[in-house]
Formats: C-alpha cells, sequence, structure tokens
C-alpha cells in the first residue's frame, strides 16, 4: 500500500501537468499536499478534500481524504480542478465576493448555503471545460465522490444528472436510481444555463442558484453535509482585502425557464429602473453593513465587527475623498549676482568680471586686482502650507442608527472628513458622544486612519450630552494655538446641549463653546439635521459665531461632506 509521503511525491510530479491542462503560461505555487486532515485543518480545510484560497493563490488537498475517498488515481484530474478556479471562476477576490453576494441574493432563507452553492456552480464551469475540453476524466472523479455518499442528497442527485448531460453520460452513470421528472427539467436547464454562460459565467450565478433553491429545503442537515464534503472550497486568505463588495446587486435574478438566453420560448422582458434607484443617481445603491459583514463572513474571513465596520466606511468613503496632492519638483530658479570676489590665476577665465576688474584698477594684475562676480540661485519654492486639523464631534444618541448594522450617514459623513484631511497631512480628532459619561474619542490629535474609524463606528444609543470637558480640555491654555483646528459637530437638535448646560465646573456651556471656537482659529461648523426653520433658528441664536448647516436628511450629509472636504482640503500641490 502506498503510503502519504510517496502519494505526495507522486502527486507533485503531476503538478505541472495540472498546470498545462490550463496553458502554457500559467504559473501557480505548488500545491500544499496535507498528508492529514489535522494538518489540512491547520491550512484552513475543513468539511472537504480540496480547497483553492484565492487570498494566496495556494491549493490545498487532503491526501487522507483523497485515499479515502479513492481519487489517488486522479491527480491530474483533481489538482486541474484546482487550478481552474484560479484561472477560471472564481479566479480572484473581488470576483469571489460578487459570485457569493449573487447567489446569496436567489437564496432567501438559506443564505447559510451560499458558499456551497457557489462552489458548486463554479465546479460545475470548471469541470465541464476540463471534461469536455481537455479530455480529463472528470466524470469518474464524480462517479467515485457519488458513490461514497453517506446520505442520499436531493441537491446532489440535479447537480449529478446536470453533468451526466453536459457530458453526454448514460442516466444513472452519475445518478444512479433515477431521479424524479421535476429534476429532470431542472438539470437539462441547468446543464444548458452551463453552456450559454460559460462566458458570462456571472451572470449565470444567480440562475444556478434559484434552480438549487427547492433543493436544499428538501434535503436534511446530514444530507446537506454530505453533499458538501464532495464540493471543492474557495476561500480567500484570512485578513486579505476583498474591495468592491459594499455596493448592492440590482439586476434581478431570473429563473432559467424565464431566461431567454436559457430558453429559446422565453419571451424578454425589461424593467424600468424603479424611483429609488432614479433618485440615487449615480451612487447606486449599497448593502448595510450587517449584510456586508455576513458576506465577508461566508468568504473565510474572521474579523470582528468593529474591524468589518471599518472596512465598510472606508470603502464607501473613498469615492468622495480629495484627491492626494502632488508634489512637483520645480526647475532651478535664475542665477542672480550677490557681489564680488577676487579672481586668482588658475580659474575659468571666462570667470573674469572685466568691468569690474577695470573698475577696481586701470592697471590689470592677474590675481591681484581681477575680480569675479559671485552669482547665487533664486528661490523659487514657495512657501509650504500647512492642512488646517479636524476636530470632529459625531453624535451617537438613541436616536441615530447603530453602523455597525445599518447604514450610518453620520459615520460615513465623519469618515469622509478624516480620512480627507489625513490625506493631505492633516491630524484628526474624533469624538463620539451620547449621554454625559458615554463618550469614546482618539487619543489626542492623530493621523492613524484605523483608530479614527474605531471611534466613528463605535455606538452608544444611550441619551444626549454633548461632551464640554472634551472641548474645553482641547482648547485650554492655548495648546493649539500653533496647529490653527476646524470643529465639526455632526448632530441633530440634540447640539443645543453643547451650549444651554453648564460643564462640571460651572461654566456655562456657551461660554465653553466660544472659548474653544477662538482658540481653535480655523473656524467651527454645526451640521445638524433640522426639520423646521424655527429649529434652525433657535439653534443659531445659542451658537454665535458658529457656521451652521442644515440638512433635512441623513443621506444629504454625504454631500456636505464632499464638498467641505474639497474646499477645505483639496490642494493640487504640496
Amino acid at each position: 500500500m502506498t503510503s502519504l509521503a510517496e502519494l505526495a511525491t507522486a502527486w507533485q510530479a503531476r503538478w505541472p501537468e495540472a498546470l498545462r491542462a490550463w496553458g502554457r503560461f500559467i504559473v501557480v505555487h505548488d500545491p500544499l499536499l496535507c498528508r492529514s486532515s489535522r494538518q489540512a485543518a491547520r491550512e484552513g480545510l475543513t468539511g472537504s478534500f480540496a480547497m483553492f484560497r484565492l487570498g494566496d493563490r495556494s491549493v490545498v488537498l487532503d491526501l487522507q481524504q483523497v485515499v479515502e475517498l479513492g481519487l489517488t488515481d486522479l491527480p491530474v484530474e483533481v489538482l486541474a480542478h484546482e487550478v481552474g478556479h484560479h484561472v477560471l471562476c472564481p479566479a480572484d477576490l473581488a470576483d469571489g465576493g460578487r459570485l457569493l453576494s449573487r447567489v446569496r441574493q436567489a437564496l432567501p432563507g438559506f443564505e447559510q448555503h451560499a458558499p456551497m452553492i457557489a462552489n458548486l456552480y463554479a465546479d460545475l464551469l470548471i469541470n465541464n471545460r476540463l471534461q469536455r475540453g481537455k479530455g480529463l476524466r472528470m466524470a469518474e472523479v464524480y462517479r467515485r465522490l457519488t458513490g461514497k455518499a453517506t446520505a442520499k442528497s436531493a441537491l446532489w442527485t440535479f447537480f449529478m444528472r446536470t453533468c451526466e448531460i453536459l457530458w453526454a453520460q448514460q442516466a444513472g452513470t452519475l445518478a444512479p436510481g433515477g431521479v424524479p421528472a421535476a429534476t429532470e427539467g431542472d438539470a437539462q436547464l441547468a446543464a444548458r444555463l452551463a453552456r450559454v454562460y460559460a462566458a458570462d459565467w456571472l451572470a449565470g450565478a444567480g440562475g444556478f442558484a434559484v434552480l438549487c433553491y427547492r433543493y436544499l429545503s428538501e434535503d436534511s442537515e446530514a444530507a446537506a453535509a454530505a453533499a458538501r464534503l464532495r464540493v471543492c472550497v474557495t476561500e480567500v486568505a484570512d485578513g486579505a482585502p476583498v474591495p468592491g463588495l459594499t455596493g448592492a446587486e440590482t439586476d434581478p435574478i431570473v429563473h432559467p425557464a424565464l431566461d431567454p438566453r436559457v430558453n429559446d420560448l422565453a419571451e424578454p422582458t425589461t424593467e424600468p429602473p424603479s424611483e429609488e434607484d432614479s433618485a440615487r443617481g449615480g451612487e447606486g445603491q449599497h448593502r448595510e453593513p450587517f449584510e456586508y459583514g455576513e458576506l465577508l463572513r461566508q468568504l473565510g474571513l474572521t474579523l470582528t465587527d468593529e474591524q468589518i465596520a471599518a472596512r465598510y466606511y472606508r470603502e464607501r468613503a473613498t469615492p468622495h475623498l480629495v484627491r492626494f496632492p502632488v508634489r512637483t519638483k520645480r526647475a532651478p530658479g535664475d542665477l542672480l549676482p550677490e557681489g564680488h570676489a577676487q579672481w586668482d590665476v588658475g580659474e575659468p577665465l571666462e570667470d573674469v568680471d572685466w568691468l569690474a576688474t577695470a573698475l577696481r584698477s586701470p592697471t590689470i594684475v592677474p590675481g591681484v586686482t581681477t575680480m569675479r562676480q559671485l552669482r547665487g540661485q533664486a528661490d523659487d519654492e514657495p512657501p509650504r502650507t500647512r492642512p488646517v486639523d479636524l476636530d470632529l464631534y459625531v453624535d451617537s444618541s438613541g436616536s441615530m442608527p447603530d453602523p455597525r448594522s445599518l447604514t450610518s450617514y453620520l459615520t460615513l459623513a465623519g469618515a469622509i472628513l478624516a480620512l480627507s484631511a489625513m490625506r493631505v497631512g492633516a491630524h484628526v480628532q474624533a469624538t463620539l458622544w451620547s449621554g454625559k459619561n458615554d463618550v469614546l474619542r482618539t487619543d489626542g490629535f492623530v493621523r492613524d486612519e484605523t483608530a479614527v474609524l474605531n471611534v466613528l463606528t463605535g455606538y452608544f444609543g444611550m441619551g444626549t450630552a454633548f461632551p464640554l470637558h472634551v472641548l474645553r480640555d482641547t482648547y485650554a491654555d492655548g495648546r493649539r494655538a500653533e496647529r490653527p483646528t476646524h470643529i465639526v459637530v455632526i448632530s441633530d437638535n440634540g447640539v443645543d446641549t453643547m451650549f444651554e448646560p453648564d460643564d462640571e465646573r460651572g461654566t456655562p456651556g456657551r461660554e465653553v463653546a466660544a472659548t474653544a471656537l477662538a482658540a481653535a482659529g480655523a473656524g467651527g461648523t454645526l451640521v445638524l439635521n433640522l426639520f423646521g426653520d424655527g429649529e434652525k433658528s433657535r439653534i443659531e441664536a445659542l451658537s454665535p459665531g458658529w457656521d451652521l448647516h442644515r440638512v433635512t436628511d441623513w443621506a444629504d450629509l454625504v454631500e456636505f461632506a464632499a464638498a467641505f472636504s474639497k474646499r477645505h482640503y483639496e490642494r493640487s500641490t504640496v
């Protein structure tokens, strides 16, 4: 009997052949051939016998399970299949996320099974290319996997019948025991879908997931687990960035029976954009933070709620940030005369200033009366400007949404302001506030994006009391005199707690606010969601000297933050 060490050596020798199945120029580093399931688990492979990690582009195999499943003589087929996830579907992190998102959209109530369905769909496309285009024995791989099944799965039967149709296999070869008429119809549609969407696979993912929907409801948990064991896994490397997932898909999911590309008898349908979509204009729709978090976790990322929220708002804020300033190298300035010095023998003759020499003495004595002109370069570099620092206060009282669950435009606006300021070199102090003792802030003025976003994505949801002590202490004793600072407060009518009560020392709030405004040196802005002109007039009376910007919809904060950042921080050169 061949040992696992010998098996690993034999499979490693077939790796170049597996790469050539996808082309002569495909380069992927050597696979991780784990000799035990325990070792495979340490590499992140659980619940299956094979995995392709999109983050670091690694093929991981559990050779112990390969032996148990009877696949030891099919190394090229198994390895080439895993390479297919790198070359064909999903190929990279961004498309992997979009594939999973599209599948989740088609499985309401069964989103927990989305990774398995997404992998099934990718496996179908890859195996079809290898079986029909490269002549590999993918049907034999699945014949053996089906024979090792420990529980009957309606989903697996549907999938195997689809493969039989695609590869012109005799009925019962991969799905023994026959299939119901409804399953036969679904498999015919799935096979047709795999063909027509082979070059546009993301567009077909939702339709395939729709066909799988009813089988998920029919299968027991044991049957689902058995199916998952026979499906290879695609995951990202933990901590890897996955861009582009905050945006939500707006294209409707169409059942393949109603898709004209799949069913020639189906009539094409076009739906005009909804009023909500039109109102959003070019901004597009976005998924909520909790949905974004579920998607990242199903991709295999182990992140805290705080880390997920920070990623979400950083990505949402990025399109609205000011441009990076460009450092330009100026041409040297003109040479300007700066006086004369004696010219001595041995120096270049062309350096002699004959007019200055003649003026010194009508008798020219080299090295004695000869003069040369001193020249200096003009300073053509303009004085550099220092960006204004930002002191940001964001309301987190009970009337505000939790930014880790639902979109908080206060958090998003704060992220746009803070990230724009730091992009041009400014320092930012971020303070999240709610009740009297509910305050979260950065360690003073910082240039750490993560620290700022960790504050902005926090949540209290308690009463409303502006942190006068933070405002007072920030500007006490002229501490900010050398760095002009602009104060920005994002809130609603609860901002009146900044002016009307006294602080814990008995100093009126108006006096604390006025003193801080004067000491900051670069102004202050109140960005408030106010629904009536009366409220606006009342706050204006309480806050002389402050610039009050009123919004009537929280979403308008994004436009304000982008415009404010451009006005205060946009610089073309430094």
